[in-house]
């Protein structure tokens, strides 16, 4: 029979994942001809807790390149975007645990998907995807094996010394001594 042990960690027992797609739109001082690129830079970004939701608050600028004056000049705009995005957050474990830590991570970094002229604006839409991970103290409940394994045995030093005495041989030195001798003897 199996004896088991409960340890107390930490672990996620809570993830979820969610894309957010925006449209915003931005009034330009002159006429615009060309959208010529879009991209979004800064993305900070933070979660609290709301009841039993994950609110995640943040805000991006986005820079656009446009040409203007039937495309004989070009400028940037930039726009700084706020979010209040609010997330259910499915349990791994039914009971809430206290002192829960969140977790906001970015998995897809706010893009521009698709940038259009509408009279003296542009319109852009922008997509991101945020994942949500809720840590807290949990048990696990492992088991315990009692048949422990067989220790292996390390010689004694004394029997390890006595071993090697046997297996040395000193005539082997004076032996080799005595040749190196003989043939330098013989080659003069």
């Amino acid at each position: 029979m199996a004896n088991f042990r409960e340890i107390v960690t930490k672990a996620v027992v809570g993830k979820a994942k969610k894309t957010f797609t925006t449209e915003n739109s931005v009034t330009l001082s002159n006429s615009p001809t060309t959208v010529l690129g879009c991209w979004v830079i800064n993305h900070n970004f933070h979660g609290s807790r709301m009841n039993d939701k994950i609110v995640m608050d943040g805000s991006y600028d986005v820079n656009i390149w446009y040409s203007y004056d039937n495309d004989s000049k070009t400028e940037v705009v930039k726009d700084t975007n706020t979010y209040h995005e609010v997330v259910s957050v499915r349990r791994k474990e039914d009971d809430r645990i206290q002192g829960e830590e969140i977790i906001v991570r970015s998995l897809k970094q706010p893009s521009c998907t698709k940038a259009e002229i509408k009279g003296n604006a542009i319109s852009y839409t922008i997509e991101k995807e945020m994942g949500v991970e809720l840590v807290g103290d949990t048990k696990v409940k492992i088991a315990i094996d009692e048949n422990e394994d067989p220790w292996d045995e390390i010689g004694v030093e004394d029997d390890i010394d006595q071993e090697i005495e046997k297996e040395v041989q000193e005539e082997y030195i004076e032996q080799t001594n005595q040749n190196v001798e003989s043939t330098t003897e013989n080659n003069m």
